[in-house]
């Protein structure tokens, strides 16, 4: 399977890594190169793979799948819909140390980096990121466009709404819930549940105060 990654900054450099060490573990995935809007990196190499132009220069190379390698969330959702519009097909880019659950369920378009832990009954949406080092506990969901950073952890039955950033090193206790496009502050401790929009800090977690 022919992948071309979307973005050439530095998360797609690993999601890159993902699919090399994928490929060296006889999974059938062929990274082909990167496709950024940053002209100034158009001829350039990462990893030994291509720059090769821009989006809008996708059908001219020939690919069976894409993955939308950027780490902003808004950035990344809206990339993958307009892709998702043009019927591409998503790969899942899944680093060979992970360790996942055998019912765990992995959306279309999501990097589960390096060192991941994914637990029995955990479901992950589409395009998301579960970051270098991190765990998600038994029968939590991450929502789609969601960036789990890494050494975050998840307690059990944890839900992580649509577009949420957790930032790294946070704690989320056990069946809290973090409502969509909130924002987990670095080495955060979650101990109750996030409403929507809000950015907490801190431990326990508290929003900031505007």
């Amino acid at each position: 399977m022919r992948v071309i990654i979307i973005g050439a900054g530095g998360h797609a450099q690993v999601v890159a890594d993902i699919l090399l060490r994928m490929r060296q573990s006889d999974i059938d995935v062929e990274p082909v190169g990167f496709l950024d809007d940053n002209l100034g990196l158009l001829g350039k190499r990462a990893l030994d793979l291509p720059i090769l132009g821009s989006l809008a220069q996708l059908s001219q190379f020939d690919h069976d799948a894409v993955i939308v390698a950027i780490g902003d969330n808004a950035t990344r959702q809206r990339i993958f819909e307009k892709l998702r519009q043009q019927s591409e097909r998503f790969v899942i880019a899944r680093h060979p140390s992970a360790v996942i659950a055998p019912d765990v369920c992995i959306d279309p378009g999501s990097a589960i980096c390096a060192g991941v832990i994914v637990n029995t009954g955990s479901r992950i949406g589409v395009n998301v990121i579960l970051n270098t080092g991190c765990t998600v506990d038994h029968h939590s969901r991450i929502g789609n466009h969601t960036h789990i950073a890494p050494g975050v952890h998840l307690g059990g039955e944890v839900i992580v709404e649509d577009s949420v950033l957790v930032g790294i090193g946070a704690t989320v206790m056990p069946r809290c819930t973090v409502g969509a496009h909130s924002n987990i502050g670095a080495g955060a401790c979650v101990t109750k549940s996030v409403p929507p929009g809000l950015t907490v800090v801190g431990i326990p977690a508290k929003p900031i105060q505007k």
